[in-house]
């Protein structure tokens, strides 16, 4: 690696970690005074507060880090550009795609941070946040333990009207198997308790009706063990899971869920999906930011980064515009969830048809 390629290297990230910074403490400020009033209402102590606040910054980093690489980047190539820096490096004979190497290996390595992040770190870390959140901050009326439906086969649906997660037992139980429009049979049951030295499910004062054309066949009994496709952490509730799943543990979910053939596996399909295509915005924006200030500008640097802040909060709406288009069950998903990519890498191969080099 050449001279220029650490000198600029070395600029981008320093440049990097110090705006991340700033706008980090600048957030989590803003975050602690609106939530102040909370803390105090529960008299939350505060080593809590602070345990809290270091799960959360994993998650304030997820979220802007798209805007700190377009201003890292815009605020570096101006600054090099307005010190005539950018001329003499070209009229070196250096050419525009080779200015570009440092570029591109400062994104691959946010890019590769960005990766590990939403992918290990982030996760892990939400496990207490999202737990902390719901304790406190829900404002959503939430009644995971009544009037239960839950898919726990292709075919099979299970409906339990109460379920006590502390005693891992419920009450008004009807599991049905449906083919088609065809009921093929229904069970019964006034409670249901889990036998952890069996894995299995007991079922008491069952009835059980088997439908076979115009025939039918019942049955009931006090007591039987069954095994279900469904354990007493599928009764947890599901607020925000998906974002407490590390890489690994959210495509085990997602195939658990297939095998059921559950109706919400959309959700976590598609923050796998989020979880593959952030890391490359660090490339799209990067060169997208390098092309915005790669020209000298007469009135400063201003202009190049109020337009960089402008372009980084565009692409953070469209991001959260189209993850909730995705969330509210598009036919193409994939394709919702890659539309911000899609839209500012066509703009950056705009741009660089009309950038002189």
């Amino acid at each position: 690696m050449k001279i220029l390629d650490r000198y600029i290297i070395k600029k981008l990230l320093l440049s990097f970690v110090f705006i991340l910074c700033i706008i980090m403490l600048v957030i989590t400020f803003i975050d602690l005074t609106e939530k102040n009033a909370t803390f105090i209402k529960y008299k939350i102590p505060f080593k809590e507060i602070i345990h809290y606040y270091i799960t959360f910054l994993p998650f304030i980093i997820n979220l802007i880090t798209p805007i700190i690489v377009f201003i890292t980047t815009v605020f570096v190539t101006s600054k090099l550009a307005q010190h005539t820096e950018i001329i003499a490096i070209l009229s070196a004979g250096i050419n525009f795609w080779r200015l570009i190497v440092p570029y591109f290996v400062f994104a691959l390595i946010i890019s590769l941070f960005s990766f590990i992040l939403i992918g290990w770190v982030l996760p892990n870390a939400s496990k207490h946040r999202v737990v902390f959140e719901k304790k406190y901050f829900s404002s959503s009326e939430d009644h995971p333990l009544n009037e239960l439906h839950i898919k726990i086969a292709q075919d099979v649906y299970l409906y339990v009207e109460n379920y006590n997660p502390t005693y891992q037992e419920g009450s008004n139980v009807t599991l049905e198997t449906i083919q088609g429009n065809l009921l093929i049979e229904k069970l019964s049951a006034k409670y249901m308790k889990w036998l952890p030295d069996k894995n299995k499910w007991e079922l008491k004062d069952w009835v059980s009706r088997k439908i076979d054309r115009l025939h039918e066949y019942v049955d009931m009994g006090y007591a039987v063990d069954t095994t279900l496709n469904i354990v007493p952490k599928d009764f947890e509730s599901q607020y925000k899971l998906q974002e407490t799943l590390t890489l690994p543990e959210l495509s085990t979910y997602i195939q658990n869920l297939c095998q059921k053939g559950a109706d919400n596996v959309y959700l976590f399909i598609i923050e796998r999906y989020i979880r593959y295509m952030s890391p490359c915005v660090a490339i799209i924006l990067t060169f997208l930011g390098l092309l915005i200030s790669f020209r000298k500008a007469r009135g400063g640097m201003g202009l190049n980064i109020s337009m960089g802040f402008i372009l980084a909060f565009v692409y953070i709406a469209l991001f959260l515009l189209s993850k909730t288009n995705a969330e509210a069950g598009s036919n193409y998903p994939l394709l919702i969830v890659w539309t911000p990519n899609i839209i500012f890498a066509v703009l950056g191969m705009v741009l660089y048809r009309f950038t002189p080099k």
